[in-house]
Order: C-alpha cells, then structure tokens, then sequence
C-alpha cells in the first residue's frame, strides 16, 4: 500500500524553482504551502507520514492522527515536534543534519563584507543621484575598513563554523574559536584555529560570528555581560539560533556604541513583532532567515529529505531523532 505522504508547509522549501519529484516518488502527496493552526489535524488526518519545518505537531495533534507513522522534519531543528510523544506511539521523527553548510558560510561572509564595505548603503547613494552630483570622482558614506588582519572569533567550530572560519582565513583574518565539544585535528586539518574560552574569545574579536545550537544554557549566550567584554568597534553575526541573544541587550548595545554593530540572520521571534527593538537599532543589519536559502541548498534539502523517507519506508530509517 502506498504511503500517504502530507507536506504542511512547503513553501519557504520550494516556493516553485525546485522539483517535488524526489518525494512524490514514494507515494501519493499533497502539497500544502502553509498550513494554519486550527487546519493542521484536517489535513493531517489521514497521512501516514507527515513532512513539515515550522508547523507545530502537539502531543494534542498527535493524539488526533491514528494513522501516522512517520514525521520527516525539513530543517535541522525539530523542536517543533512533541519527539516525546512520537516515540510514545512507535512514530518515527527523521531531520536534516546538514544540507546549507556553505550557503549559511557565505551568507555570514556576506555580512562582514557588508559591514567592511558598504555596498548596500553606497549603491542606493549612487541610484539617489549622489555620484552624478558629487563635486569629486568618488565618495563614501560610511567607514570602510580591511577584514585582513582582524580577528574573527566563532563560537560552535562544527561544519558551518569551520566553513565561515575558512572563508574568513582566506580573507587575511586570525580565527579564534570557542566550543564545549571541540573537533578532533583531522577535522581541522588545515586550518589554523587557536582554541580560546569565551571570555577571551569576546574580548579579543573583531568578528563575532554564532554557530552552536540552541540549549536552555545557552539561551541569551549574547547578554549586557558579555557586550561590554567586546570590543567598541566589534561586530556580532548571528546565523544560528535567535534566541542566543538577549535582543534589549544588544539594542542597548547599538544605541550606546557599546559595540560596532550587529548583523542577524534570526530572531528570537520571527516573524519579528514591530515592537523587537532591534528592528530600529543603529548599526544593525536584519536579513529575514536566508543564510540557508541557496537554490543549491534547498535541493540538498529535498533530496534528503526524500532518502529519509525512502530509508524509513525500506525499513531502516536515517538521520532519526529522539
């Protein structure tokens, strides 16, 4: 009998540049974009396996599905899922471990290079006719400065942080690094990392740039503390987790130039509300949570997303959780 396979939200995936094909071979599918809250037990009814990324999936939901075997998260993250319950009933929960390592890499290099440079703020001058009427053959809105001898500090060194400290070595910088499971040396062969703890790490940084997963230990890692251990024409990257900063923090931060600025991928609620304060902060660069975004790797994603399903199906499931 053919599986039953339901998508809940599929659009931020493909919104229609990537194929569906490697899924829709495994069974009979039905693609929802988004689903709301008070529809996700209609259209989940009678799925045998369920795919979704931020969907929530209460214990109360899982209570309502009878038929449900399998629940393929489409993202690293899974805490949207009631893993507890899941293994309760015998439902199999797989992620995706890794699938956006350097397009997350390169997102963050775009960020220090967008801080280094400023490429937004002097191509929207030069559109608002500031070149065609400047007295002088060139100008510049703001500071510009050399990554070439600054020191980026990476907090987590698994694989997106190797890959952002590779590419920010290549650039001239020194990489310092702090981890609580730090890598064996045939993960850092060729790479000239100096371990540091993070008081050090905080201090010394040109470049802040996060990538360690989110614990209840670790929640607003980035606090007034640690702020005002860095220095003031510091930058901190977030491309990992939102809430590893304490946003009134870092807004305070900014406002007072405590440090140099800010460049954050995620948020601790996103959408953001009007009302985060980092939304009018100085100095702060908000991208809307596209580190991940590359065509590239979002096929990735979806190709490993269906092996995780056909593994599961074949009887010996990948990548599971909980």
């Amino acid at each position: 009998m053919a599986e039953r396979i339901v998508v809940l939200d599929g659009y931020t995936l493909n919104p229609g540049d990537i194929s569906w094909e490697p899924l829709s071979e495994l069974g009979e599918i039905e693609i929802h974009d988004r689903t709301p809250g008070d529809q996700i037990v209609e259209r989940s009814k009678s799925a045998t396996c369920l795919l979704l990324n931020k969907t929530p999936l209460s214990a109360e939901t899982i209570a309502d599905l009878p038929d449900l075997k399998y629940v393929g998260v489409l993202a690293t993250g899974y805490n949207v899922v009631d893993i507890s319950t899941c293994k309760e009933k015998g439902i199999v929960v797989t992620n995706i471990p890794t699938y956006g390592t350097d397009s997350v890499a390169q997102h963050v290099a775009a960020l220090m290079l967008e801080f280094a440079r400023g490429i937004s703020v002097h191509n929207e001058a030069v559109h608002n006719d500031e070149w065609t009427h400047c007295d002088d053959w060139c100008f510049s809105r703001q500071p510009m400065f050399e990554l070439a001898g600054k020191t980026m500090g990476i907090v987590g060194i698994g694989r997106i942080g190797q890959a952002a400290a590779r590419i920010g070595a290549a650039m001239g910088m020194k990489i310092i690094a702090h981890d609580l499971y730090w890598p064996d040396a045939e993960k850092l062969a060729g790479m000239d990392v100096t371990q540091v703890d993070m008081k050090t790490l905080f201090k010394e940084a040109d470049v802040i740039s996060l990538h360690c997963p989110l614990t209840p230990e670790n929640e607003k890692l980035v606090n007034a503390e640690r702020l005002a251990q860095m220095k003031s024409s510091a930058i901190i990257i977030n491309t990992s987790r939102g809430p590893l900063i304490d946003n009134e923090a870092l807004a305070n931060a900014l406002v007072n130039g405590v440090i140099g600025g800010a460049a954050l991928d995620v948020l601790d609620v996103e959408p953001p509300p009007a009302s985060n304060p980092l939304l009018t902060a100085p100095n702060c660069i908000i991208t809307p949570h596209i580190a991940w975004y590359a065509k590239e790797a979002r096929a990735r994603l979806m190709r490993i997303a269906a092996d995780n399903l056909s593994a599961f199906i074949g009887g010996s499931p990948e990548n599971t959780v909980g």
